[in-house]
């Protein structure tokens, strides 16, 4: 995945009988860095939403600790990574302020499961995400985004501060790495298949 191609828009579906498609949400507080996440991992030029900030959206977005940010998603951030021969993942990226909580529901149907990404600075932004996803009945990874300059923080005190069951996933990833955050995908993605397993056991 190291040369982009650049693709048409036939492209953004994938045909063929023998792969199975998964759709994964990508989820998280306001400027969690999913947008750069998906931008980062996909295999097809992502389709992006991004649009600069106005004067009145500064008024309405908490924009603590984030204030070098310019543009935000105001739809959805998609991408496509292929995993095997047989699975092809298809990424929906959300927006994340409260007033678009509407397009999120929409997009949960028919999703396998979220990668949902924490900022270890603004940990409480995450209780809602999570409380949400936790409704649509969706299994989630918890990815930690680290950025430039944040102090670590122990698994254990992450699971305690997002009251995390046992077996939900925590993985430390940074959204600009492509291969940490494979990384991240991957961890998801083997968590919903053992799910899967015990469901069917």
């Amino acid at each position: 995945m190291d040369s982009k191609r650049v693709l048409d828009e036939d492209a953004y579906v994938r045909g063929g009988e023998a792969q199975t498609a998964v759709k994964i949400l990508v989820v998280g507080h306001f400027a969690v860095g999913k947008t750069t996440f998906i931008g980062t991992i996909s295999e097809i030029p992502p389709l992006s939403t991004e649009e600069d900030m106005t004067r009145v959206a500064e008024a309405v977005d908490d924009l603590k600790g984030v204030r070098s940010k310019t543009t935000t998603t105001v739809a959805m951030d998609f991408g496509r990574l292929t995993i095997s021969d047989h699975v092809v993942l298809y990424l929906f990226g959300t927006p994340g302020q409260q007033r678009f909580i509407q397009i999120w529901e929409d997009m949960a149907r028919g999703a396998l499961g979220a990668l949902v990404l924490v900022d270890p600075e603004r940990l409480a932004d995450s209780f809602a995400v999570i409380d949400l996803i936790e409704q649509y009945g969706l299994s989630y990874a918890i990815a930690v985004n680290r950025f430039d300059h944040t102090p670590e923080r122990t698994e254990a005190a992450l699971r305690e501060a997002l009251d995390l069951l046992p077996d939900t996933p925590v993985v430390v990833m940074d959204a600009r790495d492509e291969n940490s955050s494979a990384q991240a995908l991957i961890t998801l993605v083997r968590y919903l298949q053992e799910r899967a397993a015990l469901e069917h056991a």
